[in-house]
């Protein structure tokens, strides 16, 4: 008789979870697998063992246990009353997101107590229906996301409302009429709610505190996006006159204190429409053969100082935010684009990195110094890559310009450019041997008529005179962390805001290894973040210039984490530091005012500051750079629509950018405008959303729509108001297509229907 047939006492259902039970409750916290749970209970007969099982799957359907991976349970000791975040969907499928991270439950309309999207919430758990999924019921709305809300105005006869583009209100917003503050129908306005819902008002009430103007006006639909995100869209008056009363003169005490380089050649590099220049390049030949090379970025901080009102309301902006037709700055205009900007012909304070660096831009030696320069030239970086182009160097292959016929190199300030672009190359290449993650970004930009009528929409891709930028800036932001993260062992490394970035996430990295290998593409999976980041860049190497080049690289981005601020340092693994930091952007992001701050304060042997302050610094900047990049979305999906309008009914070359249950995204291949082709309109087949696969797949004909696949379109509409372009698919000659266009098979294309019975068994 085998082992597990004998031996073990007979226990009925009940009895055995009653045991289960008393075995959980004395040990809460502790997760126990299958086979420690048999050891502990003496469940050695098959029978008793599968009969277990059944009832840890019962106990944790009905929240007794949770079930940790496959084959291990815990108690929940969550209870029945959590607090969390409600999420508002338009669909109706509204969730409850706990604080730990959890599963987010279901919450239905009539459960939600009105609660809005973002609104921290307490919920309770309901008493779980047989074969239904889980419930929970908003009993208290704890905190309220936001109070004010942006839409259009319809005013009628004795009563006006808010209509919003947010698709997340179970009721209208209620404006009476003495509180419209002069606004119209159809005028943008901004609404303060002043009533909420309660069990006698089931309507949003409120007040409008800002008509915004007409919508469809520029202006307007621009401060709208602002408004809507919480971003101011004026500067506070007092604030610019504080600004005004900054001279910016620099005084013989100034100059005593800091390092002269106004003799140096200097130049900045920057975008053509740029007035903000916070940094700039020096350069000099050593006599010992070595280079130097200064970093210098505007000196902010002697002008701003800890807690006066022009630092309160660059504290509370965080960043500058960058829309298509206009700069929203973080700092008043005199000091971003006057007093602090490196204008050229102008002594500026700077707070500087300088190197001495040898021919392979190793560096021998660093300070980080106080200076006063004084540019010799405001180079644009349309400027600045002719000049390398026009002396023999080739975008995009990382070589540097050949060496210097007789007669010298052509242009203004050729030598020292060409210099810099040569040391900037041996800096990339090093930094991508030492693991750099290699994606090369291509913005989208327009070009916008004076009324701000886009004329014009197009990526615009990272040159080499991009690069030798961004080579020195990064060479100085890990600098400044490492000077002050990397400690001798033992000692403990002072405050400092790093710019961290996590590992990839372990399961999207392995559904990219899976979903690459369908090409025949290999990734390493590899335990080292080292190892991983260089898997990465083989993989980005081997797909350069191939049809699916698009495909496996949106997939590899979204398996990437995002890069945030904190005091708590852990690297960075895109560009493969493990000190970063951000130091060379005070003007324009918080953060490296900060850094700014605590280099001078430690320089000056000042103490570490307090880490919890700091910390919820970084949180604050780091969630305002996320709505920052939201609202620029914002303004990029405004503005191609508006682009779009004037072309609905034109056909297009397209391919697909993204794949939702709801339907397919495609982007123009001329112009790069993405619209999404509706679910409802791929009528000739059903289709399953593969999440996995990226794609999806026809129930009778197996056809697929894959991310990448090239694609016709036709534009249907173009909806200004909600920021939406609707495409259709065509065939070749223009007419709507009944079938799908990619007729490739799926990698695990399932035959559904009645089927045969073999493959049903």
């Amino acid at each position: 008789m085998g082992k597990g047939k004998k031996g073990g006492k007979r226990l009925t259902k009940k009895q055995l979870a009653d045991m289960l039970e008393g075995f959980f409750q004395t040990q809460p916290g502790k997760t126990f697998s299958y086979k420690q749970i048999f050891k502990a209970l003496k469940l050695t007969t098959h029978p008793l063992k599968m009969l277990a099982i059944d009832i840890m799957e019962e106990m944790a359907w009905d929240d007794f246990l949770s079930k940790v991976g496959d084959n291990a349970y815990a108690l929940n000791t969550k209870g029945q009353v959590q607090e969390g975040i409600f999420i508002r969907k338009a669909n109706g499928k509204n969730t409850f997101q706990p604080d730990d991270g959890g599963t987010p439950v279901f919450v239905s309309e009539r459960n939600s107590m009105s609660a809005l999207n973002g609104d921290r919430v307490k919920v309770q758990f309901m008493a779980r229906r047989q074969k239904h999924i889980k419930e929970a019921m908003v009993i208290e709305i704890l905190s309220r996301a936001k109070d004010t809300f942006v839409g259009r105005l319809r005013v009628e006869r004795d009563i006006a409302f808010l209509v919003t583009q947010e698709n997340l209100f179970v009721h209208d917003i209620i404006i009476p009429k003495k509180k419209l503050k002069g606004g119209k129908t159809d005028d943008m306005a901004v609404v303060k709610i002043t009533q909420w819902p309660d069990v006698d008002h089931k309507n949003l009430v409120g007040e409008v505190v800002d008509v915004l103007g007409k919508a469809g006006d520029n202006d307007v639909e621009m401060n709208s996006i602002l408004a809507q995100y919480g971003l101011p869209y004026v500067y506070p008056k007092r604030v610019e006159e504080a600004a005004e009363k900054i001279t910016g003169e620099i005084t013989p005490e100034d100059l005593a204190e800091r390092e002269d380089f106004r003799d140096t050649w200097t130049c900045t590099i920057d975008p053509h429409d740029a007035k903000d220049f916070d940094d700039a390049l020096s350069f000099k030949k050593l006599s010992d053969g070595l280079y130097e090379v200064g970093v210098h970025i505007a000196d902010v901080s002697h002008y701003v100082k800890e807690g006066d009102i022009i630092d309160r309301e660059a504290q509370k902006r965080a960043t500058s935010v960058y829309l298509v037709d206009r700069t929203i700055p973080m700092l008043p205009e005199r000091l971003c684009n006057f007093v602090c900007s490196l204008r050229p012909n102008e002594e500026k304070l700077c707070y500087s990195v300088i190197f001495n660096l040898d021919d392979e831009a190793n560096v021998k030696s660093y300070r980080i110094v106080h200076t006063v320069i004084k540019s010799n030239r405001r180079f644009a970086y349309e400027e600045a890559q002719k000049l390398l182009e026009d002396n023999g160097v080739v975008d995009g292959t990382g070589t540097p310009a050949p060496p210097a016929p007789p007669s010298g190199y052509v242009g203004e300030y050729a030598n020292e450019i060409i210099s810099l672009d040569r040391l900037a190359k041996k800096l990339r290449a090093k930094r991508f041997k030492n693991g750099s993650v290699k994606f090369d970004s291509e913005e989208l930009h327009f070009d916008v008529d004076d009324k701000g009528k886009p004329i014009r929409c197009y990526f615009k891709r990272s040159k080499d005179a991009n690069k030798l930028v961004e080579e020195f800036m990064l060479l100085a932001n890990k600098t400044v962390a490492e000077s002050v993260g990397k400690v001798k062992k033992g000692a403990k490394a002072k405050t400092l805001p790093y710019r961290i970035h996590d590992n990839p996430d372990p399961q999207k990295l392995e559904n990219l290894r899976l979903f690459s290998a369908k090409f025949g593409y290999k990734l390493k999976s590899s335990s080292t973040k080292g190892a991983t980041a260089r898997a990465l860049n083989t993989l980005m190497d081997e797909v350069t210039g191939k049809k699916e080049e698009k495909l496996i690289q949106t997939v590899a981005l979204r398996a990437m984490m995002k890069a945030k601020y904190s005091v708590h340092n852990i690297g960075h693994f895109g560009l493969a530091f493990d000190y970063y930091t951000h130091f060379t952007s005070p003007i324009r992001r918080y953060p490296d005012t900060m850094v700014h701050r605590l280099l001078t304060r430690y320089q000056a042997g000042g103490r570490s500051a307090n880490k919890d302050k700091y910390e919820e610094l970084c949180e604050h900047c780091s969630d305002m750079e996320q709505i920052a990049q939201n609202a620029e979305r914002d303004s990029i999906k405004y503005k191609m629509v508006e682009f779009m309008g004037d072309h609905v009914g034109e056909t297009y070359d397209a391919h697909i950018s993204g794949i939702q249950s709801y339907g397919i995204y495609c982007e123009i291949d001329s112009n790069h405008c993405e619209g999404m082709v509706p679910m409802r309109d791929l009528d000739d087949d059903y289709y399953d959303f593969d999440e996995k696969n990226y794609c999806l797949v026809g129930r009778r004909h197996h056809h697929i729509y894959q991310l990448g696949d090239p694609i016709r379109i036709k534009v249907a509409h173009a909806n200004l108001e909600r920021k939406q372009l609707d495409f259709t698919l065509v065939d070749a000659d223009g007419n709507v297509k009944k079938t799908s266009a990619a007729q490739q098979s799926h990698p695990k294309a399932v035959k559904s229907g009645r089927g045969s019975r073999r493959r049903r068994k």
